[in-house]
């Protein structure tokens, strides 16, 4: 059994390096559907002496498989959005207190203590349904910032807008977190300049929208709210940590998450940094389901670790999945 708290202790490449062959060997002992992807792929821990060599389950087994490895009960699945009759993902989740410390570990390197933020989360589509990871995370900011203006909002714009004005002119330090549609729907109808908040952005449309590339996007939230930059958030279900991007759209890994590029005619073969690919993440808060995932994104790893998303598969099965009778 690996000590859940050890993957927040790590500071250096060795360490990552170690942890990420001793969490590869634990899954593919512990966890039987990514054993048995293994096992198809040929991939047995003799092998398996470095992180370019280790296995990334595809993303889509989240739709139609359990991926545990533990044996302790569920305390909770999250779930993806997804279009109606679509299968969304599902991710179980045998300890909560992982992910909360995944997320608050995470705020805090990035931005400093919660407390000091009075956190403003506008996530309509999120709010309306079930089980999302990111309104489990925004809720528990919300708590853990202590302030009595941290709040959800759904289609109150106004009160929104008012609350926004009236902490800006305090000088009040403000996290503003949405989804990118309902940002432009409070742009659209008010403009704003502000001071002291952070608006970031946790990407979509959600069928509400015409889609626009991240740039367009800023570009356009940056003159409304009156800011220099828009910060953006990068999870999914499949996950639980996030990366984070203060401009231009280059996010950055906390030190128990790594973000690969793997060949898109390939799909086993890691590529070295600056080549555009498929995204393949690492992320050791994953220890009780599986923390090597192929996703569907495509992007690109800078020499220091830190990517940018350019764009999606354009089929939503990714090589690979038919490996396994699904």
């Amino acid at each position: 059994m690996i000590d859940a708290n050890s993957i927040f202790e790590i500071k250096t490449e060795n360490q990552f390096e170690s942890k990420a062959l001793e969490v590869f060997k634990f899954q593919f002992e512990n966890n039987r559907v990514y054993r048995s992807f293994c096992d198809l792929i040929n991939k047995t821990p003799s092998e398996v002496n470095a992180i370019d060599k280790i296995p990334f389950l595809p993303i889509q087994f989240f739709k139609t498989h359990d991926i545990l490895s533990s044996k302790k009960t569920v305390q909770t699945t999250f779930t993806s959005s997804g279009t109606t009759g679509s299968i969304t993902s599902k991710h179980h989740i045998t300890d909560l207190s992982i992910y909360e410390q995944s997320f608050g570990k995470c705020f805090e390197q990035f931005y400093g203590n919660i407390k000091d933020y009075v956190v403003l989360a506008l996530l309509p589509s999120y709010l309306e349904r079930q089980g999302s990871s990111l309104i489990y995370m925004a809720n528990t900011l919300i708590e853990e910032s202590k302030h009595n203006e941290s709040g959800f909002y759904l289609n109150n714009l106004n009160e929104l807008k008012q609350t926004l004005v009236k902490l800006n002119s305090k000088g009040q330090k403000v996290l503003l977190i949405g989804v990118s549609f309902a940002l432009l729907d409070l742009v659209e109808k008010f403009q704003f300049n502000l001071k002291n908040t952070i608006v970031m952005e946790t990407g979509g449309m959600k069928g509400r929208r015409k889609e626009l590339i991240r740039e367009e996007l800023h570009v356009i939230l940056k003159k409304r709210f009156g800011i220099n930059s828009v910060h953006s958030e990068y999870g999914m279900t499949e996950l639980l940590s996030q990366a984070y991007s203060k401009e231009k759209g280059i996010f950055h890994c906390p030190p128990w998450m790594r973000v690969l590029t793997r060949d898109t005619e390939d799909p086993l073969s890691i590529q070295s940094p600056k080549k555009s690919g498929g995204l393949n993440i690492i992320d050791f808060a994953n220890i009780n389901s599986c923390a090597f995932i192929a996703t569907q994104d495509l992007g690109r790893v800078h020499s220091d670790g830190s990517f940018e998303v350019i764009g999606r598969f354009d089929h939503s099965d990714i090589r690979g999945c038919n490996l396994m009778a699904l």
